[in-house]
């Protein structure tokens, strides 16, 4: 009986020492649970944070691509065009060139169809397109092709062969997206350009090639070509333009128009990074005139004749230098005469501008129409004389 009081105790002992220790199991699992939670919502919580930083440097990554120069082309490429010409060309006879066959049957011309090609840029929302006279200023027929695939036949509103800009025409069924043209404030050296057009004709009714650069310099006074051309004030840029981006739109950072892409310096054919585009403020003057007029009233009168400046005349003179044109004669009762123009006069500056030579007065006058008032500085007398002449119109 000792033996079976004493085991009862023992397995008692025994069966609450194990219900203990299964109780202490059983508590410890309950208190594991919430520290799991909270291990997972920690964990779950840097992820989220590893997530949103991740997006934030995406972000600024593809902010960081959107740029001045991105946003201007965003602007400007759905307003640039391509300009696809026929046009007829008269050509002599080469088997008939013989001075004497010439003599008794006079010259004799064939005429054939020639395509050319360039850019243009839409500059209103009715579908007027500003391009090159180069381009388009013979031209017997015109397709217009846009970024969106579309082509319309366009009309020649007008063309001037000496700024070399025409207009051309669309009617378009719904406005268009067009471009302005930044007349406030000038090109400046250095500043972010962006040339826009179709090179080659690679890309007809396709986005515009766009290349970037800068301007190079302002006023370039490029020489006649002997076409009748007149390139003066033209801004410089490195920015590539290649055959088939004449006429297209140069412009700056904020998508404006600062001038239209016109000619290249090359011994090559290719862009070697000397390009010139008409500026912006000839460009819209000669467009009114040719919306308004069809063509540009360029029959100014003066009265005046004039010589180059050598250096015995210099001497006689007393000028320093053989710079200006020297007047030679004045008709009488002209505006060169009214205005106070006096023979052996120097004329070395115009509305503030020098003038070298006779090409550069002759330059300077296309920018001026009948009626205009125009400053001269004169050399006479051993002193500059300021004279003001209203331009004439010639007769007939």
């Amino acid at each position: 009986m000792k033996t079976i009081s004493l085991a009862i105790p023992r397995l008692l002992g025994g069966l609450l020492l194990l219900l203990s220790t299964f109780g202490c199991k059983h508590n410890a699992l309950s208190q594991a649970v919430p520290e799991q939670d909270a291990a997972a919502e920690e964990t779950a919580a840097q992820d989220s944070e590893s997530v949103r930083r991740a997006g934030a440097v995406q972000a600024e990554i593809e902010a960081s691509r959107q740029t001045a120069i991105t946003r201007a082309v965003e602007t400007a490429s759905p307003a640039v065009v391509s300009v696809n010409v026929i046009e007829q060309v008269r050509y002599q006879d080469p088997f008939f060139s013989d001075p004497l066959f010439e003599y008794f049957f006079g010259r004799q011309e064939l005429e054939q169809e020639v395509e050319n090609l360039g850019s243009g840029f839409v500059i209103s929302p009715d579908g007027y397109i500003v391009t090159n006279d180069h381009v388009a200023g013979n031209a017997t027929r015109i397709t217009v092709a846009f970024p969106d695939g579309k082509a319309l036949e366009g009309a020649l509103i007008g063309s001037d062969p000496v700024s070399d800009i025409a207009l051309i025409k669309v009617d378009p069924e719904n406005p268009l997206p067009y471009l302005a043209f930044e007349l406030e404030e000038d090109a400046f050296a250095g500043e972010w350009v962006i040339a826009l057009g179709n090179p080659f004709g690679l890309f007809e009714a396709a986005q515009p090639t766009v290349t970037v650069g800068v301007v190079s310099a302002v006023e370039r006074n490029l020489e006649s070509p002997g076409d009748g051309r007149v390139y003066r004030d033209m801004i410089q840029t490195d920015a590539a333009i290649n055959r088939g981006n004449s006429g297209g739109p140069l412009v700056n950072a904020v998508g404006k128009v600062i001038g239209v892409n016109t000619a290249i310096y090359s011994r090559t054919g290719g862009s070697i990074g000397i390009g010139f585009a008409v500026p912006a403020y000839k460009v819209q003057r000669i467009v009114d005139e040719l919306r308004e007029h069809g063509r540009v009233d360029r029959a100014f009168y003066t009265g005046l004749y004039v010589s180059e400046v050598s250096r015995d005349i210099a001497q006689a003179l007393g000028m320093t230098s053989e710079q200006g044109v020297l007047v030679r004669d004045i008709d009488r009762d002209s505006p060169a005469d009214e205005a106070g123009f006096e023979p052996y006069d120097v004329i070395v500056s115009m509305e503030g501008e020098s003038i070298q030579g006779h090409e550069d007065l002759s330059g300077k006058m296309q920018d001026y129409r009948p009626g205009d008032q125009v400053r001269f500085g004169v050399f006479r007398n051993g002193s500059i004389q300021r004279v003001t002449m209203r331009i004439g119109r010639q007769s007939g």
